[in-house]
């Protein structure tokens, strides 16, 4: 439509668009809505005309503005289109929003503590999207709820089909041992409150831990963000990849747009190793793309200022580039070896307790004893064959039963011995150890020496 003139033009091709713009005078500002769509997989008459129209609007003030929910660019108008990014909208604008809520439904009776809180849940959403929560919550609830506002946010998120809101209740004594660790964790339980920052505390980065499957990874990843108090997003890395050209890098920036937004906030990635096993030989097989990703991540890392935790889990460390594990990138690495003694003791009673059990009706050292090389999650598997068993004789599990399970349970420390020795070799120096050695490890550890 022109303003001027008040006449308006009906195009339903999107060359004949392009057409109707030259033939418009100087002086006109053009707004193409979702015309990004076109530029998905163009055809090249039209990459060829939109660059004839861009040449020409430089030189008769006829300025063009295509507006998307994605940056969808062919190689040919890279460099003649000019990129301007929204973020996600920050507290002030959500607040704004939130008060047309407030005002609309009369709502007289929230107080300045719901309300940050409801501002808070609703950081990672476009304004149309908090606008629906706030609304939703008014519905349900008669008031502004953050409950209500978080979940509504964990659906958003989740939709994009990148990143999912975990909501976790372990705690740090739900994981048997790594007593290194969590005394890592405590000392940084406070990271991202203001004390921190006027002490003059440096941006916690992340934390990396690699080791054997089964031991305790993924669960102390989702205990960091409950000792820290603040949300978890996990991004499985794989899931980054796509086949358009540009939209795997386009991915990661939405990526880091919506947990910059959450923040502070703790960003799991699972298995790395599997997410970035192609980065390597990147050039040979997908045109570089994981390379890019990987690089534009590790800058990211690196020069980050928002209050964004990650926190990573591999099994494979020859997977990883060498790039991701040198000095200074994370704020720690831990190795997670098997568990010794003490620490399957601590894990046959979390397990007995979780599964509505007494571990005072067992004896969790003799069972500590009995289940030597089996990781935690092994431990959980056959406490739960057992169980299995009790219930088909319609009785309460016992040692002996247990016992049972373990005489036929080969653990992954004999299926895969040489990896977790190549594993283990390759931490000795170059990873903390996430458990501190025991009194009889460090008397063998003096002799050694």
């Amino acid at each position: 439509m022109n303003t001027q003139t008040q006449q308006v033009h009906a195009a339903n091709d999107p060359l004949e668009v392009l057409q109707l713009i030259g033939e418009q005078p100087e002086r006109t500002i053009f707004l193409l809505k979702d015309y990004h769509l076109f530029l998905q997989d163009p055809n090249p008459i039209i990459v060829r005309k939109l660059k004839d129209v861009l040449l020409e609007g430089k030189t008769k003030q006829k300025p063009l503005i295509i507006v998307g929910c994605r940056l969808v660019l062919p190689p040919e108008l890279e460099r003649e289109i000019t990129v301007v990014e929204f973020a996600l909208p920050g507290k002030a604008a959500l607040s704004h929003v939130l008060d047309g809520i407030v005002e609309s439904a009369g709502i007289k009776d929230l107080s300045p503590k719901r309300r940050d809180q409801a501002i808070d849940a609703a950081c990672g959403l476009t304004t149309i999207e908090a606008e629906n929560a706030f609304a939703l919550s008014y519905a349900q609830t008669r008031t502004i709820e953050a409950s209500v506002v978080a979940r509504e946010k964990a659906q958003a998120v989740k939709k994009s089909g990148l990143l999912e809101i975990i909501e976790t209740r372990e705690s740090l004594d739900s994981i048997g041992g790594l007593d290194a660790m969590k005394d890592w964790l405590l000392k940084r339980r406070h990271a991202f409150t203001q004390r921190a920052v006027d002490y003059g505390l440096p941006p916690a980065k992340g934390l990396l831990i690699i080791g054997i499957a089964g031991t305790g990874k993924s669960l102390s990843a989702k205990v960091t963000a409950r000792v820290f108090g603040v949300p978890l997003l996990k991004l499985d890395a794989g899931r980054l990849y796509g086949g358009l050209v540009g939209q795997s890098e386009a991915n990661l920036r939405s990526v880091i747009q919506t947990a910059e937004a959450i923040a502070p906030c703790c960003l799991w990635l699972d298995e790395l190793d599997k997410g970035l096993a192609g980065s390597k030989s990147s050039g040979s097989t997908d045109g570089g793309t994981s390379a890019r990703v990987l690089g534009s991540l590790l800058s990211w890392m690196q020069e980050k200022t928002a209050p964004v935790f990650v926190v990573a889990t591999a099994n494979d460390v020859s997977q990883l580039p060498p790039e991701l594990l040198r000095a200074g990138r994370w704020d720690a690495l831990f190795f997670v070896d098997l568990p010794n003694m003490d620490e399957r003791q601590a894990i046959w009673s979390i397990q007995i307790r979780k599964h509505g059990r007494n571990p005072a009706d067992f004896d969790p050292g003799q069972l500590a004893w009995a289940s030597d090389g089996l990781t935690g999650s092994e431990i959980e598997a056959v406490f739960v064959e057992a169980l299995y068993d009790a219930f088909d004789r319609d009785t309460e599990p016992t040692d002996l039963d247990i016992a049972r399970v373990l005489t036929d349970f080969v653990p992954l420390s004999k299926t895969m011995a040489e990896s977790i020795t190549a594993l283990r070799t390759w931490a000795t120096g170059r990873a903390r150890c996430a458990t501190s050695p025991t009194a009889t490890e460090r008397r063998l550890r003096k002799l050694a020496a």
